[in-house]
Formats: C-alpha cells, sequence, structure tokens
C-alpha cells in the first residue's frame, strides 16, 4: 500500500447516518467521491440532490478535478447519487463486480424478469485485487462481502474506505441478515481489513452517534483491533458469527430497503417516468 496520505473530506447525512467522501491526492488535486447520497423523503416521494450537489460545490471551491464517482456496495439505507452526479459531470461510475450477484437476487424479489442483471448500469465494475489511480495515488480494490454479497472496500494511500464491514469501535460491526448477507463472510472480510498496517486510517460508511455523541467516521486499524465491541471480544469466526447473528436478530429491516434497492441496484437511477409523466417505486409485500 503507498505511504502517500491522501486528503479525505467527510460529508455526513444525519437523517441516514451516512458518510460521503470526497478523497483527493494532495499533488495532483485530482479527487474521486465515494459513496454519495441522493436525498429522498418516503413520506411525500420528494427526490432532492442537496447532499450530491454540497460535494460538487465543495469539489469546485477546493479547485479539484473529479476522476471517480464509486460506491463501495448497493445501499440498503439510502439512494446513490452515483447516476445524478454521472449526468452533471460526465464521470465514470464504479462499483464491485459481484453486483450482479445482488441483482440476481433483488430482480427476482422485485419480479424484473427483463432488468438487465450484468452491471451495464456503471462504466468500470472492480475486481478483487484491482488497482485504478485517482491521480497519483494507486487505488487497490479489495473485495469484502458479508453485508452484502457485493461489498468491496477501498486502499487510497494510508486509507481503507470500509463502506459498511467495520463500524466506529463502540458500534461493532455492519450487520449480515439482508439477502445474500453472511456473518461467516463478514469475519473473513474483517479480518483481511485488520491485517493491514495498524496505522492505516478506516473511513466508515455509517454513524448511529451511539450513546447520544457526535458522529464520528475515522479510526484506525489499531483501534478497531483493541476496541471494536465485537472484534475485540472474539477470537473465532465461530465466536463472531454467534454475537452477530444475535444482535441481527433484534434488528429491525431499514426504513428505505425497499425502496432503496430498486434504484441502487440500477446504479442509481430512478425508474422511468409512466404516462403520466411521474415515476414510482415498486414495493413488495410480504417478501422480507
Amino acid at each position: 500500500m503507498s505511504t502517500e496520505r491522501p486528503e479525505v473530506a467527510a460529508f455526513y447525512d444525519k437523517p441516514t447516518g451516512s458518510v460521503q467522501y470526497v478523497v483527493t491526492d494532495p499533488i495532483t488535486r485530482r479527487c474521486a467521491i465515494i459513496d454519495p447520497v441522493l436525498d429522498f423523503d418516503e413520506r411525500s416521494g420528494r427526490v432532492s440532490t442537496t447532499n450530491a450537489d454540497l460535494i460538487l460545490e465543495f469539489v469546485e471551491r477546493q479547485q479539484l478535478t473529479l476522476e471517480w464517482i464509486l460506491d463501495t456496495h448497493p445501499h440498503a439505507d439510502h439512494f446513490s447519487a452515483a447516476a445524478y452526479l454521472k449526468t452533471k459531470t460526465g464521470i465514470s461510475t464504479g462499483i464491485g463486480k459481484h453486483v450482479i450477484d445482488v441483482q440476481e437476487l433483488w430482480k427476482v424479489i422485485y419480479n424484473w424478469p427483463d432488468f438487465p442483471a450484468d452491471g451495464s448500469q456503471w462504466d468500470v465494475l472492480f475486481d478483487d485485487g484491482n488497482t485504478f489511480w485517482i491521480g497519483m495515488l494507486p487505488v487497490k480494490v479489495l473485495f469484502s462481502p458479508g453485508h452484502t454479497l457485493a461489498s468491496i472496500t477501498y486502499l487510497v494511500g494510508d486509507c481503507a474506505f470500509v463502506h459498511d464491514t467495520i463500524f466506529m469501535p463502540d458500534t461493532g460491526t455492519a450487520r449480515c441478515d439482508f439477502p445474500g448477507g453472511s456473518a461467516a463472510l463478514l469475519w473473513s472480510s474483517i479480518q483481511r481489513i485488520l491485517a493491514l498496517p495498524d496505522d492505516t486510517r478506516l473511513f466508515v460508511g455509517h454513524d448511529y452517534c451511539q450513546g447520544g455523541r457526535d458522529p464520528q467516521w475515522e479510526s484506525t486499524v489499531a483501534e478497531q483491533k483493541a476496541r471494536n465491541i465485537h472484534i475485540s471480544r472474539c477470537r473465532t469466526e465461530a465466536e463472531f458469527v454467534a454475537i452477530r447473528e444475535a444482535r441481527d436478530r433484534t434488528l429491525p429491516m431499514p426504513r428505505l430497503i425497499l425502496h432503496a434497492l430498486q434504484v441502487n441496484i440500477n446504479g442509481g437511477q430512478l425508474p422511468p417516468p409512466e404516462s403520466n409523466g411521474t415515476r414510482y417505486l415498486k414495493i413488495p409485500l410480504d417478501r422480507l
């Protein structure tokens, strides 16, 4: 992994607890956006671009050159703004290649036999071990399944963007009870991340402000090993799986999962307007 230290700007979305990132090569001032949020109010059906526009304003204000729009996985609790940002900027979008597996799973749930489950909704599908560039910074992709079938981690310099695999130490780890999730796979993915150098900066995909504290999103491998409430208590995969599955049995499904997945397996593209000019979401009943 490169010893270069990227600049990282975080944008916290309070309604969903999501953290969006701009990671920048300090030498070339080229950057990538990771896990951008498209705003959605399920009570009114209103979609807006407040989060994404704030990020674009930041990129312009800092005089950065945008090179990538990246998602770590198809999110279950917010809409991805990747398609909107692609429309605004023309910049390439990317996600892990196993998004195809998630598409195949959810096209059945939504009864979409003609949905193209081929990943063509993104410009690039990354495989485990692939390397690409942000300016002069190499970015390595780690396949990190468990939370979803498609989750990946982006290693950029001394940073790892670990999405919903590991949370802040006082919160633990990601749930694994979504369709295609696996606590055993999550354990393996976490071990790969914890094998990185101890001073690697880890940036999480969500924070739920444990105990009412202010939102946080950055830790290190060393901190996670020492203090993560799930990881530090477990010496074996079996111990971790037992803790994770017991916790998952107490959790309700995310509020927006059925809304969000039909948008996010489509690269963040909203459903096309119907004959009256209105877009509609499809909600399967009694399916989860």
